[in-house]
């Protein structure tokens, strides 16, 4: 279930997301409902997920949860806003025991946008009519799997030219590099997918793999600059970059980046320059690198206490100047890169009530980005919109009275939430994984 803030990027009011109570006694019928703010849910009351407020909604369930998984680029073009849409993801396992682990290809189809609600004068020619057209409209999963000892910490997807691979952050210590060419092709593929189940998926291995982390990570990034150029951080705070070489492999250079304290949790390549990149740690900070300088001297800019407790994730705009940072702290910042050395950020977001696990910016709209929270919430933000002061006091309802005016939606009903992303060639749909499994939604405020 899902709710929705109500605020358009017009700044209109609508509806937002409700509270409903099983007790034909309680007062008031349907309430907004918001962690953190105002009571808690009562015995009885459950989300009730407000359909106008979405333009898409599906959820998948794949067995073992995900923590992590990435969109794979495809080639059904960019821009795509007609439905129904098809999707690629690749994502990783985090199984009760190590051997029941795998990395997998997921291609999600037919996947319509929500329908209108029935007009009070509709027939039963009309509801039969409506009924088969459910069917056709039934959402469909492909999904093709490789065996991989021990759980997924985090994917990240890349094309090296006309070859997609996967980086993958492994629980038992190493990164390790897959192909998915054959994984995209069987789930296109029935025929091929029998062949594949048959004769190949017991055989699948990584192409490379690197141990020399001494221990388990989760921070990982593919530079979009530098086709196969690649960094990988770990829980004792060292970082290492991977370059490609003319084999088709890679060569880790063994002297990691120098600076962090503690664990390095999030990696993010510029993407205006070759040679930059950031990263931020449990030790409260983040940082900023060049890759020509020597690994011991490499650290260009630090903010040292850019969150209250770990900062967990990281994204670097693709349109503007700007790093967007989540933490422990449940805060959103917003840091101009052109000052960050004076150590504030430009902007700061608290509708988090708990560790914030996942953040992105919008791939096309620059002032708009996602985030996630271990609160089971997903906000989406616009830091262009400002209220209507014609508008008047419209929203009335004392839970919504605080809100940050750049809050355009609030969607709920995840459990467990780690990660999203935006769908780079379908605006404004985004994917999430969470113990409940994945969700992709569009809603009507992006």
């Amino acid at each position: 279930m899902a709710a929705r803030r109500g605020r358009r990027r017009t700044c209109e009011t609508g509806e937002p997301m409700e509270a409903e109570s099983g007790d034909s006694g309680s007062q008031g019928g349907a309430q907004v409902y918001l962690p953190g703010r105002g009571p808690p849910l009562r015995e009885g009351e459950e989300l009730v997920m407000d359909e106008e407020a979405y333009v898409l909604y599906h959820r998948a369930q794949t067995g073992a949860p995900c923590l992590s998984f990435d969109i794979v680029r495809d080639h059904l073009g960019d821009n795509r806003t007609e439905l129904p849409l098809s999707l690629y993801l690749c994502a990783g396992t985090q199984a009760e025991s190590a051997q029941s682990n795998r990395l997998m290809m997921l291609r999600m189809h037919n996947l319509h946008g929500t329908k209108p609600p029935p007009s009070e004068g509709s027939d039963e020619e009309e509801d039969e009519e409506d009924e088969e057209d459910e069917e056709d409209r039934k959402p469909q999963l492909e999904l093709a799997m490789v065996p991989h000892y021990g759980g997924i910490n985090r994917v990240r997807v890349s094309w090296l030219g006309e070859e997609p691979v996967a980086g993958v952050w492994s629980e038992k210590g190493q990164v390790e590099v897959f192909a998915l060419r054959r994984l995209l092709q069987v789930v296109d593929d029935p025929q091929a997918m029998a062949t594949f189940l048959r004769d190949e998926q017991a055989r699948v291995k990584p192409i490379f793999a690197f141990a020399g982390h001494m221990g388990e990570g989760f921070a990982l990034d593919w530079s979009s600059r530098v086709p196969g150029r690649l960094l990988t951080g770990d829980c004792q705070k060292n970082i290492h970059l991977w370059t490609p070489t003319d084999g088709g492999s890679w060569h880790v250079d063994q002297r990691p980046f120098v600076g962090h304290a503690r664990s390095v949790e999030d990696l993010q390549w510029s993407p205006t320059e070759d040679t930059v990149f950031a990263s931020c740690s449990a030790d409260a900070s983040i940082r900023i690198w060049d890759i020509r300088a020597a690994p011991s001297k490499a650290c260009m800019l630090t903010t040292a206490t850019a969150h209250d407790g770990d900062v967990n994730v990281i994204s670097w705009s693709r349109r503007e100047p700007f790093l967007l940072s989540g933490g422990d702290d449940g805060a959103l910042k917003v840091w101009d890169l052109r000052q960050f050395k004076s150590g504030s950020p430009v902007a700061t977001f608290k509708q988090h009530v708990a560790p914030v696990t996942s953040v992105e910016w919008h791939p096309q709209d620059s002032g708009v980005f996602a985030a996630s929270g271990a609160d089971n919430q997903i906000t989406q933000w616009d830091l262009a919109v400002e209220r209507d002061p014609e508008a008047g006091d419209a929203e009335t309802d004392p839970a919504l009275v605080d809100l940050p005016q750049q809050l355009l939606f609030v969607h709920q009903g995840e459990t467990d939430l780690k990660e999203l992303h935006w769908h780079p060639q379908c605006p404004g749909v985004l994917v999430s994984t969470a113990l409940s499994g994945f969700t992709v939604f569009r809603t009507i405020s992006v």
